[in-house]
């Protein structure tokens, strides 16, 4: 088929010159544009020179005849739909054009009604005809795209430097790219097609992975990365995630593989500055602080007021380092995993009350009131360093204390959610704005404003407590509004035991 045919196009092909012109009447009126021959050697010559779709032909002219014409037509095969115009045909006549390719017939003579039904119907075949011919090309046209797209995704895939692997919801590998082999040491001629057990030995990612394949994980934001080593001091990170159809059902998982080596062997190098640095500092600061505090015990306040002023200002300083050190040490703990020292069964609800009576003075200097709210059925015991729960929960506390105005009010509150130990500390004091709540949980980040420029602090105190939770399997979590308040609330796994040091 000619694929510029156009369906408001026609030709007649009448030796009376009445009934071209009539029809010319009929059809301009319907806006085709007419094409008139005589004879059929002429309407054949002004279809090797026009587009055209619909051809009204009559059967009985001088020369040519109307069923040699037609064939003549349907050797061209440009998809022109021809229709019978004849007074002497019978049935059997109109069946044997049909045979031959012609679309329709019309008796001759014909009404202008007749002539508008059929020609309506033929250029509606010819514009179905068209835009199903232009439907099949825009198919082609996409497969085609589809392919080239599908090869465009594979390329850039083999090309990344982090590795990628993609499974299917039975866990068996389905394309894994070059950076992937070389990361988990695998032969670069290894095939797909085998269980994800074949190519990660570890058992715990391989779980992982299997249980993301199979559609056990809904929420993307509970896949945690999971951090493994093949040896060699290697250290990769791999980052899992669902790969989910039009419906959003699971096809299987998605692995990404990245090289931390180089991260990891920074992160050790900084620990071990940090460590030794802090050690050395530790003992001459604290030698400092005390000299300084012996002198300043021993000078008369009245002849010295100055420089006594000086030296307080030179101890409070000293003791602001110190307990950097101090955090800078319990950081370093965390990262290498020492957290818990000396691990021992703890009664939470003690601890918790211990502290309270240590800090009451400091709130009590504020006109602060401190209380604790404690369940009557006995919380269950801990087995965890007491020194790392004194860490969390002092930091806590104590941060509650200097946040707040005086005449404030701290509340503690102890219970149980299952297995788990609750303890929510609140307090109605300056509050923290929502652009800060993100990064209170960051080293030496604090939050500061013309209500808290005077706090002085390391901004190492959240973050060590969140370190500290972490490793105990727990997690903590911050409510707060602006000048109204801070809820802080820590959950604690009490079945399982805490981590001991490595």
């Amino acid at each position: 088929m000619d694929k510029q045919l156009n369906s408001k196009k026609v030709l007649v092909i009448d030796d009376e010159q009445n009934l071209r012109d009539g029809a010319e009447r009929v059809l301009s009126r319907m806006n085709f544009k007419v094409f008139k021959a005589s004879r059929g050697e002429e309407g054949l010559k002004i279809l090797e020179s026009e587009i055209i779709s619909i051809v009204l032909l009559d059967m009985k002219m001088p020369g040519m005849d109307g069923m040699e014409v037609l064939k003549k037509i349907m050797e061209m095969d440009r998809g022109i739909l021809v229709i019978i115009v004849t007074g002497y045909a019978t049935v059997k006549v109109a069946i044997e054009a049909m045979k031959c390719g012609a679309y329709d017939f019309i008796p001759k003579p014909y009404e202008p009604d007749q002539l508008r039904i059929v020609i309506n119907r033929a250029s509606e075949k010819i514009q179905l005809t068209i835009d199903a011919d232009k439907l099949e090309q825009e198919k082609k046209r996409t497969l085609i795209d589809l392919h080239t797209e599908k090869s465009r995704i594979y390329t850039i895939i083999e090309s990344l430097p982090n590795g990628v692997v993609v499974t299917n919801t039975e866990g068996i590998v389905v394309l894994m790219n070059p950076a992937f082999k070389q990361h988990l040491c695998i032969s670069p001629d290894e095939s797909t097609g085998k269980k994800i057990e074949e190519y990660i030995k570890d058992g715990e990612l391989c779980k992982l992975i299997m249980d993301i394949s199979q559609g056990k994980y809904v929420d993307f934001e509970d896949i945690k990365p999971h951090e493994l080593s093949p040896g060699n001091g290697k250290y990769l990170l791999a980052r899992s995630r669902p790969v989910l159809g039009e419906k959003k059902e699971c096809l299987g998982a998605v692995v990404n593989i990245t090289d931390i080596s180089a991260m990891k062997a920074l992160d050790q190098f900084k620990s071990e500055f940090v460590a030794k640095v802090t050690h050395e500092l530790r003992s001459p600061l604290s030698t400092i602080h005390e000299q300084l505090a012996t002198v300043l015990k021993d000078m008369s306040k009245e002849t010295y007021e100055n420089d006594q002023h000086m030296l307080a200002r030179a101890k409070e300083k000293t003791h602001s380092l110190i307990s950097t050190i101090g955090d800078l040490l319990d950081l370093s703990r965390i990262e290498a995993g020492i957290v818990s020292k000396e691990p021992k069964q703890v009664h939470i609800d003690e601890l918790l009350k211990n502290i309270i009576d240590f800090l009451t003075p400091q709130a009590k200097s504020k006109g602060q009131s401190i209380t604790i709210e404690i369940p009557k059925d006995p919380i269950p015991t801990m087995f965890v360093d007491p020194i790392a729960l004194e860490s969390v929960f002092g930091n806590l506390i104590a941060n509650a204390i200097k946040y707040t105005q005086e005449a404030g009010k701290i509340e503690v509150k102890v219970d149980m959610v299952a297995s788990n130990l609750r303890v929510v500390i609140k307090d109605n004091g300056f509050g923290i704005e929502e652009k800060h709540i993100q990064n209170i949980f960051e080293r030496f980040y604090r939050v500061k404003n013309t209500k808290t420029r005077h706090i002085t602090g390391t901004g190492l105190g959240l973050s060590i407590v969140k370190g500290i939770i972490d490793s105990l399997g727990g997690y903590i979590d911050v409510e707060s509004e602006f000048e109204k308040g801070s809820t802080f609330t820590v959950i604690l796994p009490t079945k399982k035991p805490s981590i001991l040091p490595i």
